[in-house]
């Protein structure tokens, strides 16, 4: 037992390989809680040990109880990206573990994935094996707990893995940089285009469904697609935006025409041909445009 900046009273509940559980005492407001901090097995059967031992807490628990940490297992399919599929009694240990225990998943912001291989292309594997469980007694202590996955994949790579000249080893530092991204945006967000295009299409027949039937089920599959396009209509203005680089860009308008021939034609408005003066005529001389130029922004 010992003492944390003077404010927790802290006890040792259990310290083993896959898991540190500590019992806490808040001094301050005579409050008591449970963290288990997890750092679970990659064999599947090493990790039978780990959920007995939360089955074991589990059972006169009657304290806000935290759990969380790398539990190298994935909870369904739609939390990995590449390789091979997870054995299904792998995925329903994990679960039926986590529904005894009456734990709850508190959800995350930021990238659905929490650990990658480091590969490229075919090789490229994400998951979603870091996360937070809490009780119903933790989530009335806490109402306002939020779980963030922080951006980890700029600081990995971003690590040189040469000696070089510092112009080369930056140049080298970007490349290995822009592949990583450019494959998290991949696993991430797939084509963005196509799939505001799948999901118009979808709202379209959902809202077709609804006019028919105005039932309470219908309304709420509509509101669902219409939220998910809305989410992805967002990711794409920010694209065109940061694309772009358009300072003028106002939220909320979406052209992607416009936008599109705004890239492609950066280059083009460059190559200026002619312009029009202050009397309405035409010039197309270089020297006339400038002068032209100059004494239209001195008015």
């Amino acid at each position: 037992m010992g003492i944390i900046d003077g404010k927790y009273d802290v006890t040792v509940e259990i310290n083993s390989v896959q898991q540190l559980t500590l019992r806490l005492f808040d001094i301050e407001t005579q409050k008591e809680f449970m963290i288990t901090l997890v750092y679970a097995k990659c064999d599947h059967f090493d990790r039978i040990e780990l959920w007995d031992s939360l089955y074991y807490l589990a059972q006169d628990m009657t304290i806000p109880w935290l759990v969380g940490g790398d539990f190298n297992v994935i909870w369904d399919e739609e939390e990995k990206f590449g390789g091979l599929p997870v054995p299904l009694n792998e995925v329903d240990d994990f679960r039926h573990c986590m529904t005894t225990c009456n734990l709850s998943d508190l959800g995350f912001k930021g990238s659905i994935y929490t650990w990658w291989n480091g590969r490229a292309e075919e090789d490229c594997i994400f998951e979603r094996l870091d996360r937070v469980f809490a009780n119903f007694e933790a989530q009335q202590l806490w109402p306002g707990m939020e779980v963030t996955h922080l951006p980890k994949i700029v600081r990995e790579n971003w690590e040189a893995d040469l000696y070089a000249n510092p112009f080369i080893l930056f140049n080298h530092k970007l490349k290995k940089l822009k592949k990583a991204l450019s494959t998290w945006s991949r696993a991430t967000f797939g084509d963005i285009f196509q799939k505001i295009a799948s999901l118009e299409e979808v709202v379209r027949v959902h809202e077709a469904q609804f006019e028919i039937n105005p039932a309470k089920q219908n309304r709420e599959r509509l509101q669902k697609v219409q939220a998910e396009l809305i989410k992805y209509l967002a990711l794409e203005e920010k694209f065109w935006k940061q694309k772009a680089r358009m300072q003028w860009f106002n939220d909320g308008d979406r052209n992607a025409k416009l936008f599109h021939a705004h890239v492609n034609g950066r280059r083009k408005r460059l190559q200026l041909k002619r312009i029009q003066n202050t009397a309405g005529v035409w010039i197309e001389d270089k020297e006339e445009m400038a002068n032209e130029a100059v004494q239209f922004f001195q008015k």
